[in-house]
C-alpha cells in the first residue's frame, strides 16, 4: 500500500497510511501493514487550556455537541446515526451534528487550531501514546470514578489498548478479532489447523502448483506482503512481547520473534521467494470481490470478522469456515485466543462542552443496545462483554469464532507508545525488505541492530 507524507504540528514529517477504502470496520490499523504513524499533537505545540470535567455548560442544558469519526461508506454512516438516535431519546437536550470521514490529521489540526469538535473516533489505535501522553486527548479516569463506570465491561486486552503509562484517554468503540478463514471446497476434509506446525504441514499438502511450478492455489501464503498477515497479526501466535515492561524494543531479547521469522522463511523458501511474489501479484484487491480468499485460490488466511461482510456480499456461494488462528506448537494455551484492537473515542483538548462530551461517549462506549446497532451495521465486534453476549446480535454462524476470541483470556494486542506504531512498523520493514528476501545472514545482529534504531526512535519521541 502506498504512503502519504502528513504534516507534523511542530514541524517535520511522518508517513501516514490512508484509510482503505470499503472496508466495514475502523481501521487503526493499522495502518501498520503499510507504515502509519500520525503526526500527534505534542502538548507544548497544542491551542487551548487543558479542562476539567466540569468545565462547559453542563449536560442537562440545551446545547449541541459536534461529533467526528472516520466512517464514511453509506451503510456505516447509517448505522452510526442508528446508535447515536438512542442518545438523543434519553438526551432531548442535546443536539448531536455527526461528521464522518474524519481522518487522524484533521483531527489533529483541528485541535492544533483550538477549534475541535468535542467528541472523537479514531481507527488508529497505535495512535493512543501520543494522545494520551501530548495532551491531545483529554484524561478521563476522574470522570470514569466520579460516575462509577465499571472497566470490567470491557476484555483485558481492551483495558490495554485504551490507555498509556495509566493515562485513560479513550474508551473502545467496537473491536476487531483476527481468526483463521478456511475454504471447505480447498481443504478436502481437513480439520483447521490448531498450530503453527500443522498450518504449514497442510498449506503445503493444499498447494496447486501449475506445470512450470509457478502457485495455482496458495494452501497458506505466510508473507507480510499478503494483506492481514502482518507481524502484528500473525506473530502474536508466536506469544510475543512487543516491548520490554519499561517500554523499550524487545525483537532480539524475545525468542517468539526469531521463532516466527524462521516459522514464516521455512514456509516461503518452500514455496519459493521468487514464486510466491509472482503470485502475490496475481492476487486480487483484498477488499473487492477479487480476493483470493473468496475466487478459491487461497484455501486458508488469517483475517478479521469484517471478512464475513465481505464475503456476504461479494461471494455469497462460497462455502468456508473460521477458527481461531494456529499458535505456536510450544504455546497450546494461547489457542482460542488471538490479535485484538479496534475503534477508540475521546473528547479531545479545547472541546467547549466537556459534560454532554463525556455523556456521549460514556453512552456510545457501554450502552449495550448502542453496540449492538452498531455490530450488526458494520460486521465488527461489540467491545463489551454484555454487548457480547447480547440475544439482538444479527451476525452470520461463522462470526461466532471472533466473538469467542476476542474475550479469551489469551487474547492480546500491541501495546502503545509514544511514536505511534513506529516500532511495529520498522520490524515489518525488517521482515519484508531484508529477512524474507534472504538478505539477512546474521538473524540475532539483524534483531540487536532493529532495537537499537527502534530505541533511538522512541527516545526522540520522549519514550
Amino acid at each position: 500500500m502506498r504512503t502519504t507524507t502528513t504534516p507534523r504540528l511542530c514541524g517535520g514529517t511522518t508517513p501516514h497510511t490512508p484509510r482503505r477504502p470499503f472496508r466495514p470496520i475502523p481501521r487503526r490499523i493499522a495502518a501498520v501493514t503499510a507504515a502509519a504513524i500520525v503526526g500527534l499533537v505534542p502538548a507544548a505545540c497544542t491551542a487551548g487550556k487543558s479542562e476539567s470535567s466540569d468545565s462547559g455548560p453542563g449536560a442537562g442544558e440545551k446545547q449541541t455537541i459536534q461529533v467526528w469519526h472516520g466512517w464514511s461508506a453509506d451503510h456505516e454512516v447509517k448505522g452510526f446515526e442508528q446508535a447515536v438516535d438512542g442518545f438523543r431519546r434519553k438526551h432531548p437536550n442535546i443536539t448531536v451534528k455527526v461528521t464522518g470521514n474524519q481522518t487522524d490529521d484533521q483531527i489533529t489540526n483541528a485541535i492544533r487550531g483550538g477549534n475541535p469538535p468535542d467528541v472523537v473516533a479514531s481507527f488508529t489505535t497505535d495512535n493512543l501514546g501520543q494522545f494520551c501522553q501530548s495532551g491531545a486527548w483529554q484524561e478521563l479516569t476522574p470522570r470514569i470514578k466520579r460516575d462509577k463506570v465499571d472497566l470490567g465491561l470491557f476484555p483485558k486486552a481492551v483495558q490495554d489498548y485504551t490507555q498509556f503509562k495509566g493515562k485513560r484517554c479513550a474508551l473502545p468503540v467496537l473491536a476487531d478479532a483476527y481468526g483463521l478463514y478456511y475454504n471447505k471446497k480447498l481443504m478436502k476434509g481437513h480439520a483447521p489447523p490448531k498450530t503453527m506446525s500443522e498450518l504449514a504441514e497442510l498449506a503445503k499438502k493444499l498447494t496447486v502448483r501449475n506445470p512450470d511450478g509457478s502457485i495455482k492455489v496458495a494452501g497458506f501464503m505466510p508473507s507480510v506482503q499478503y494483506y492481514e498477515h502482518t507481524p502484528q497479526h500473525i506473530a502474536t501466535s508466536f506469544g510475543v512481547k512487543w516491548l520490554t515492561p519499561d517500554g523499550r524494543a524487545n525483537f532480539s531479547k524475545d525468542p517468539a520473534f526469531k521463532a516466527y521469522l524462521k516459522w514464516v522463511k521455512d514456509l516461503l523458501d518452500w514455496y519459493g521467494y521468487d514464486k510466491a511474489r509472482a503470485f502475490m501479484k496475481t492476487m486480487g484487491q483484498e477488499f473487492e470481490a477479487s480476493n483470493p480468499f473468496q475466487k478459491d485460490k487461497v484455501a486458508m488466511a488469517v483475517d478479521g470478522e469484517w471478512r464475513t461482510k465481505f464475503i456476504e456480499k461479494e461471494a455469497p456461494g462460497l462455502d468456508y469456515g473460521t477458527a481461531p488462528a494456529p499458535v505456536a506448537d510450544d504455546k497450546p494455551q494461547l489457542y482460542g485466543g488471538g490479535f485484538t484492537l479496534g475503534t477508540i473515542m475521546g473528547i479531545p483538548r479545547g472541546a467547549k462542552h466537556n459534560q454532554a462530551a463525556w455523556e456521549f461517549v460514556r453512552y456510545l462506549t457501554t450502552d449495550t443496545d448502542a453496540l449492538v446497532t452498531l455490530a450488526n451495521a458494520l460486521g465488527n465486534v461489540p467491545s463489551t462483554l454484555p454487548a457480547l453476549a447480547s440475544p439482538k446480535l444479527r451476525l452470520p454462524a461463522q462470526f461466532g469464532t471472533f466473538l469467542g476470541v476476542f474475550k479469551h483470556p489469551a487474547t492480546t494486542t500491541s501495546p502503545s507508545s509514544p511514536n505511534g506504531g513506529d516500532y511495529m512498523v520498522k520490524f515489518q520493514q525488517f521482515a519484508q525488505d531484508q529477512w524474507e528476501p534472504g538478505k539477512v545472514k546474521d538473524l540475532d545482529k539483524g534483531l540487536r541492530d532493529l532495537d537499537v534504531k527502534i530505541d533511538k526512535s522512541l527516545d526522540l519521541a520522549g519514550g
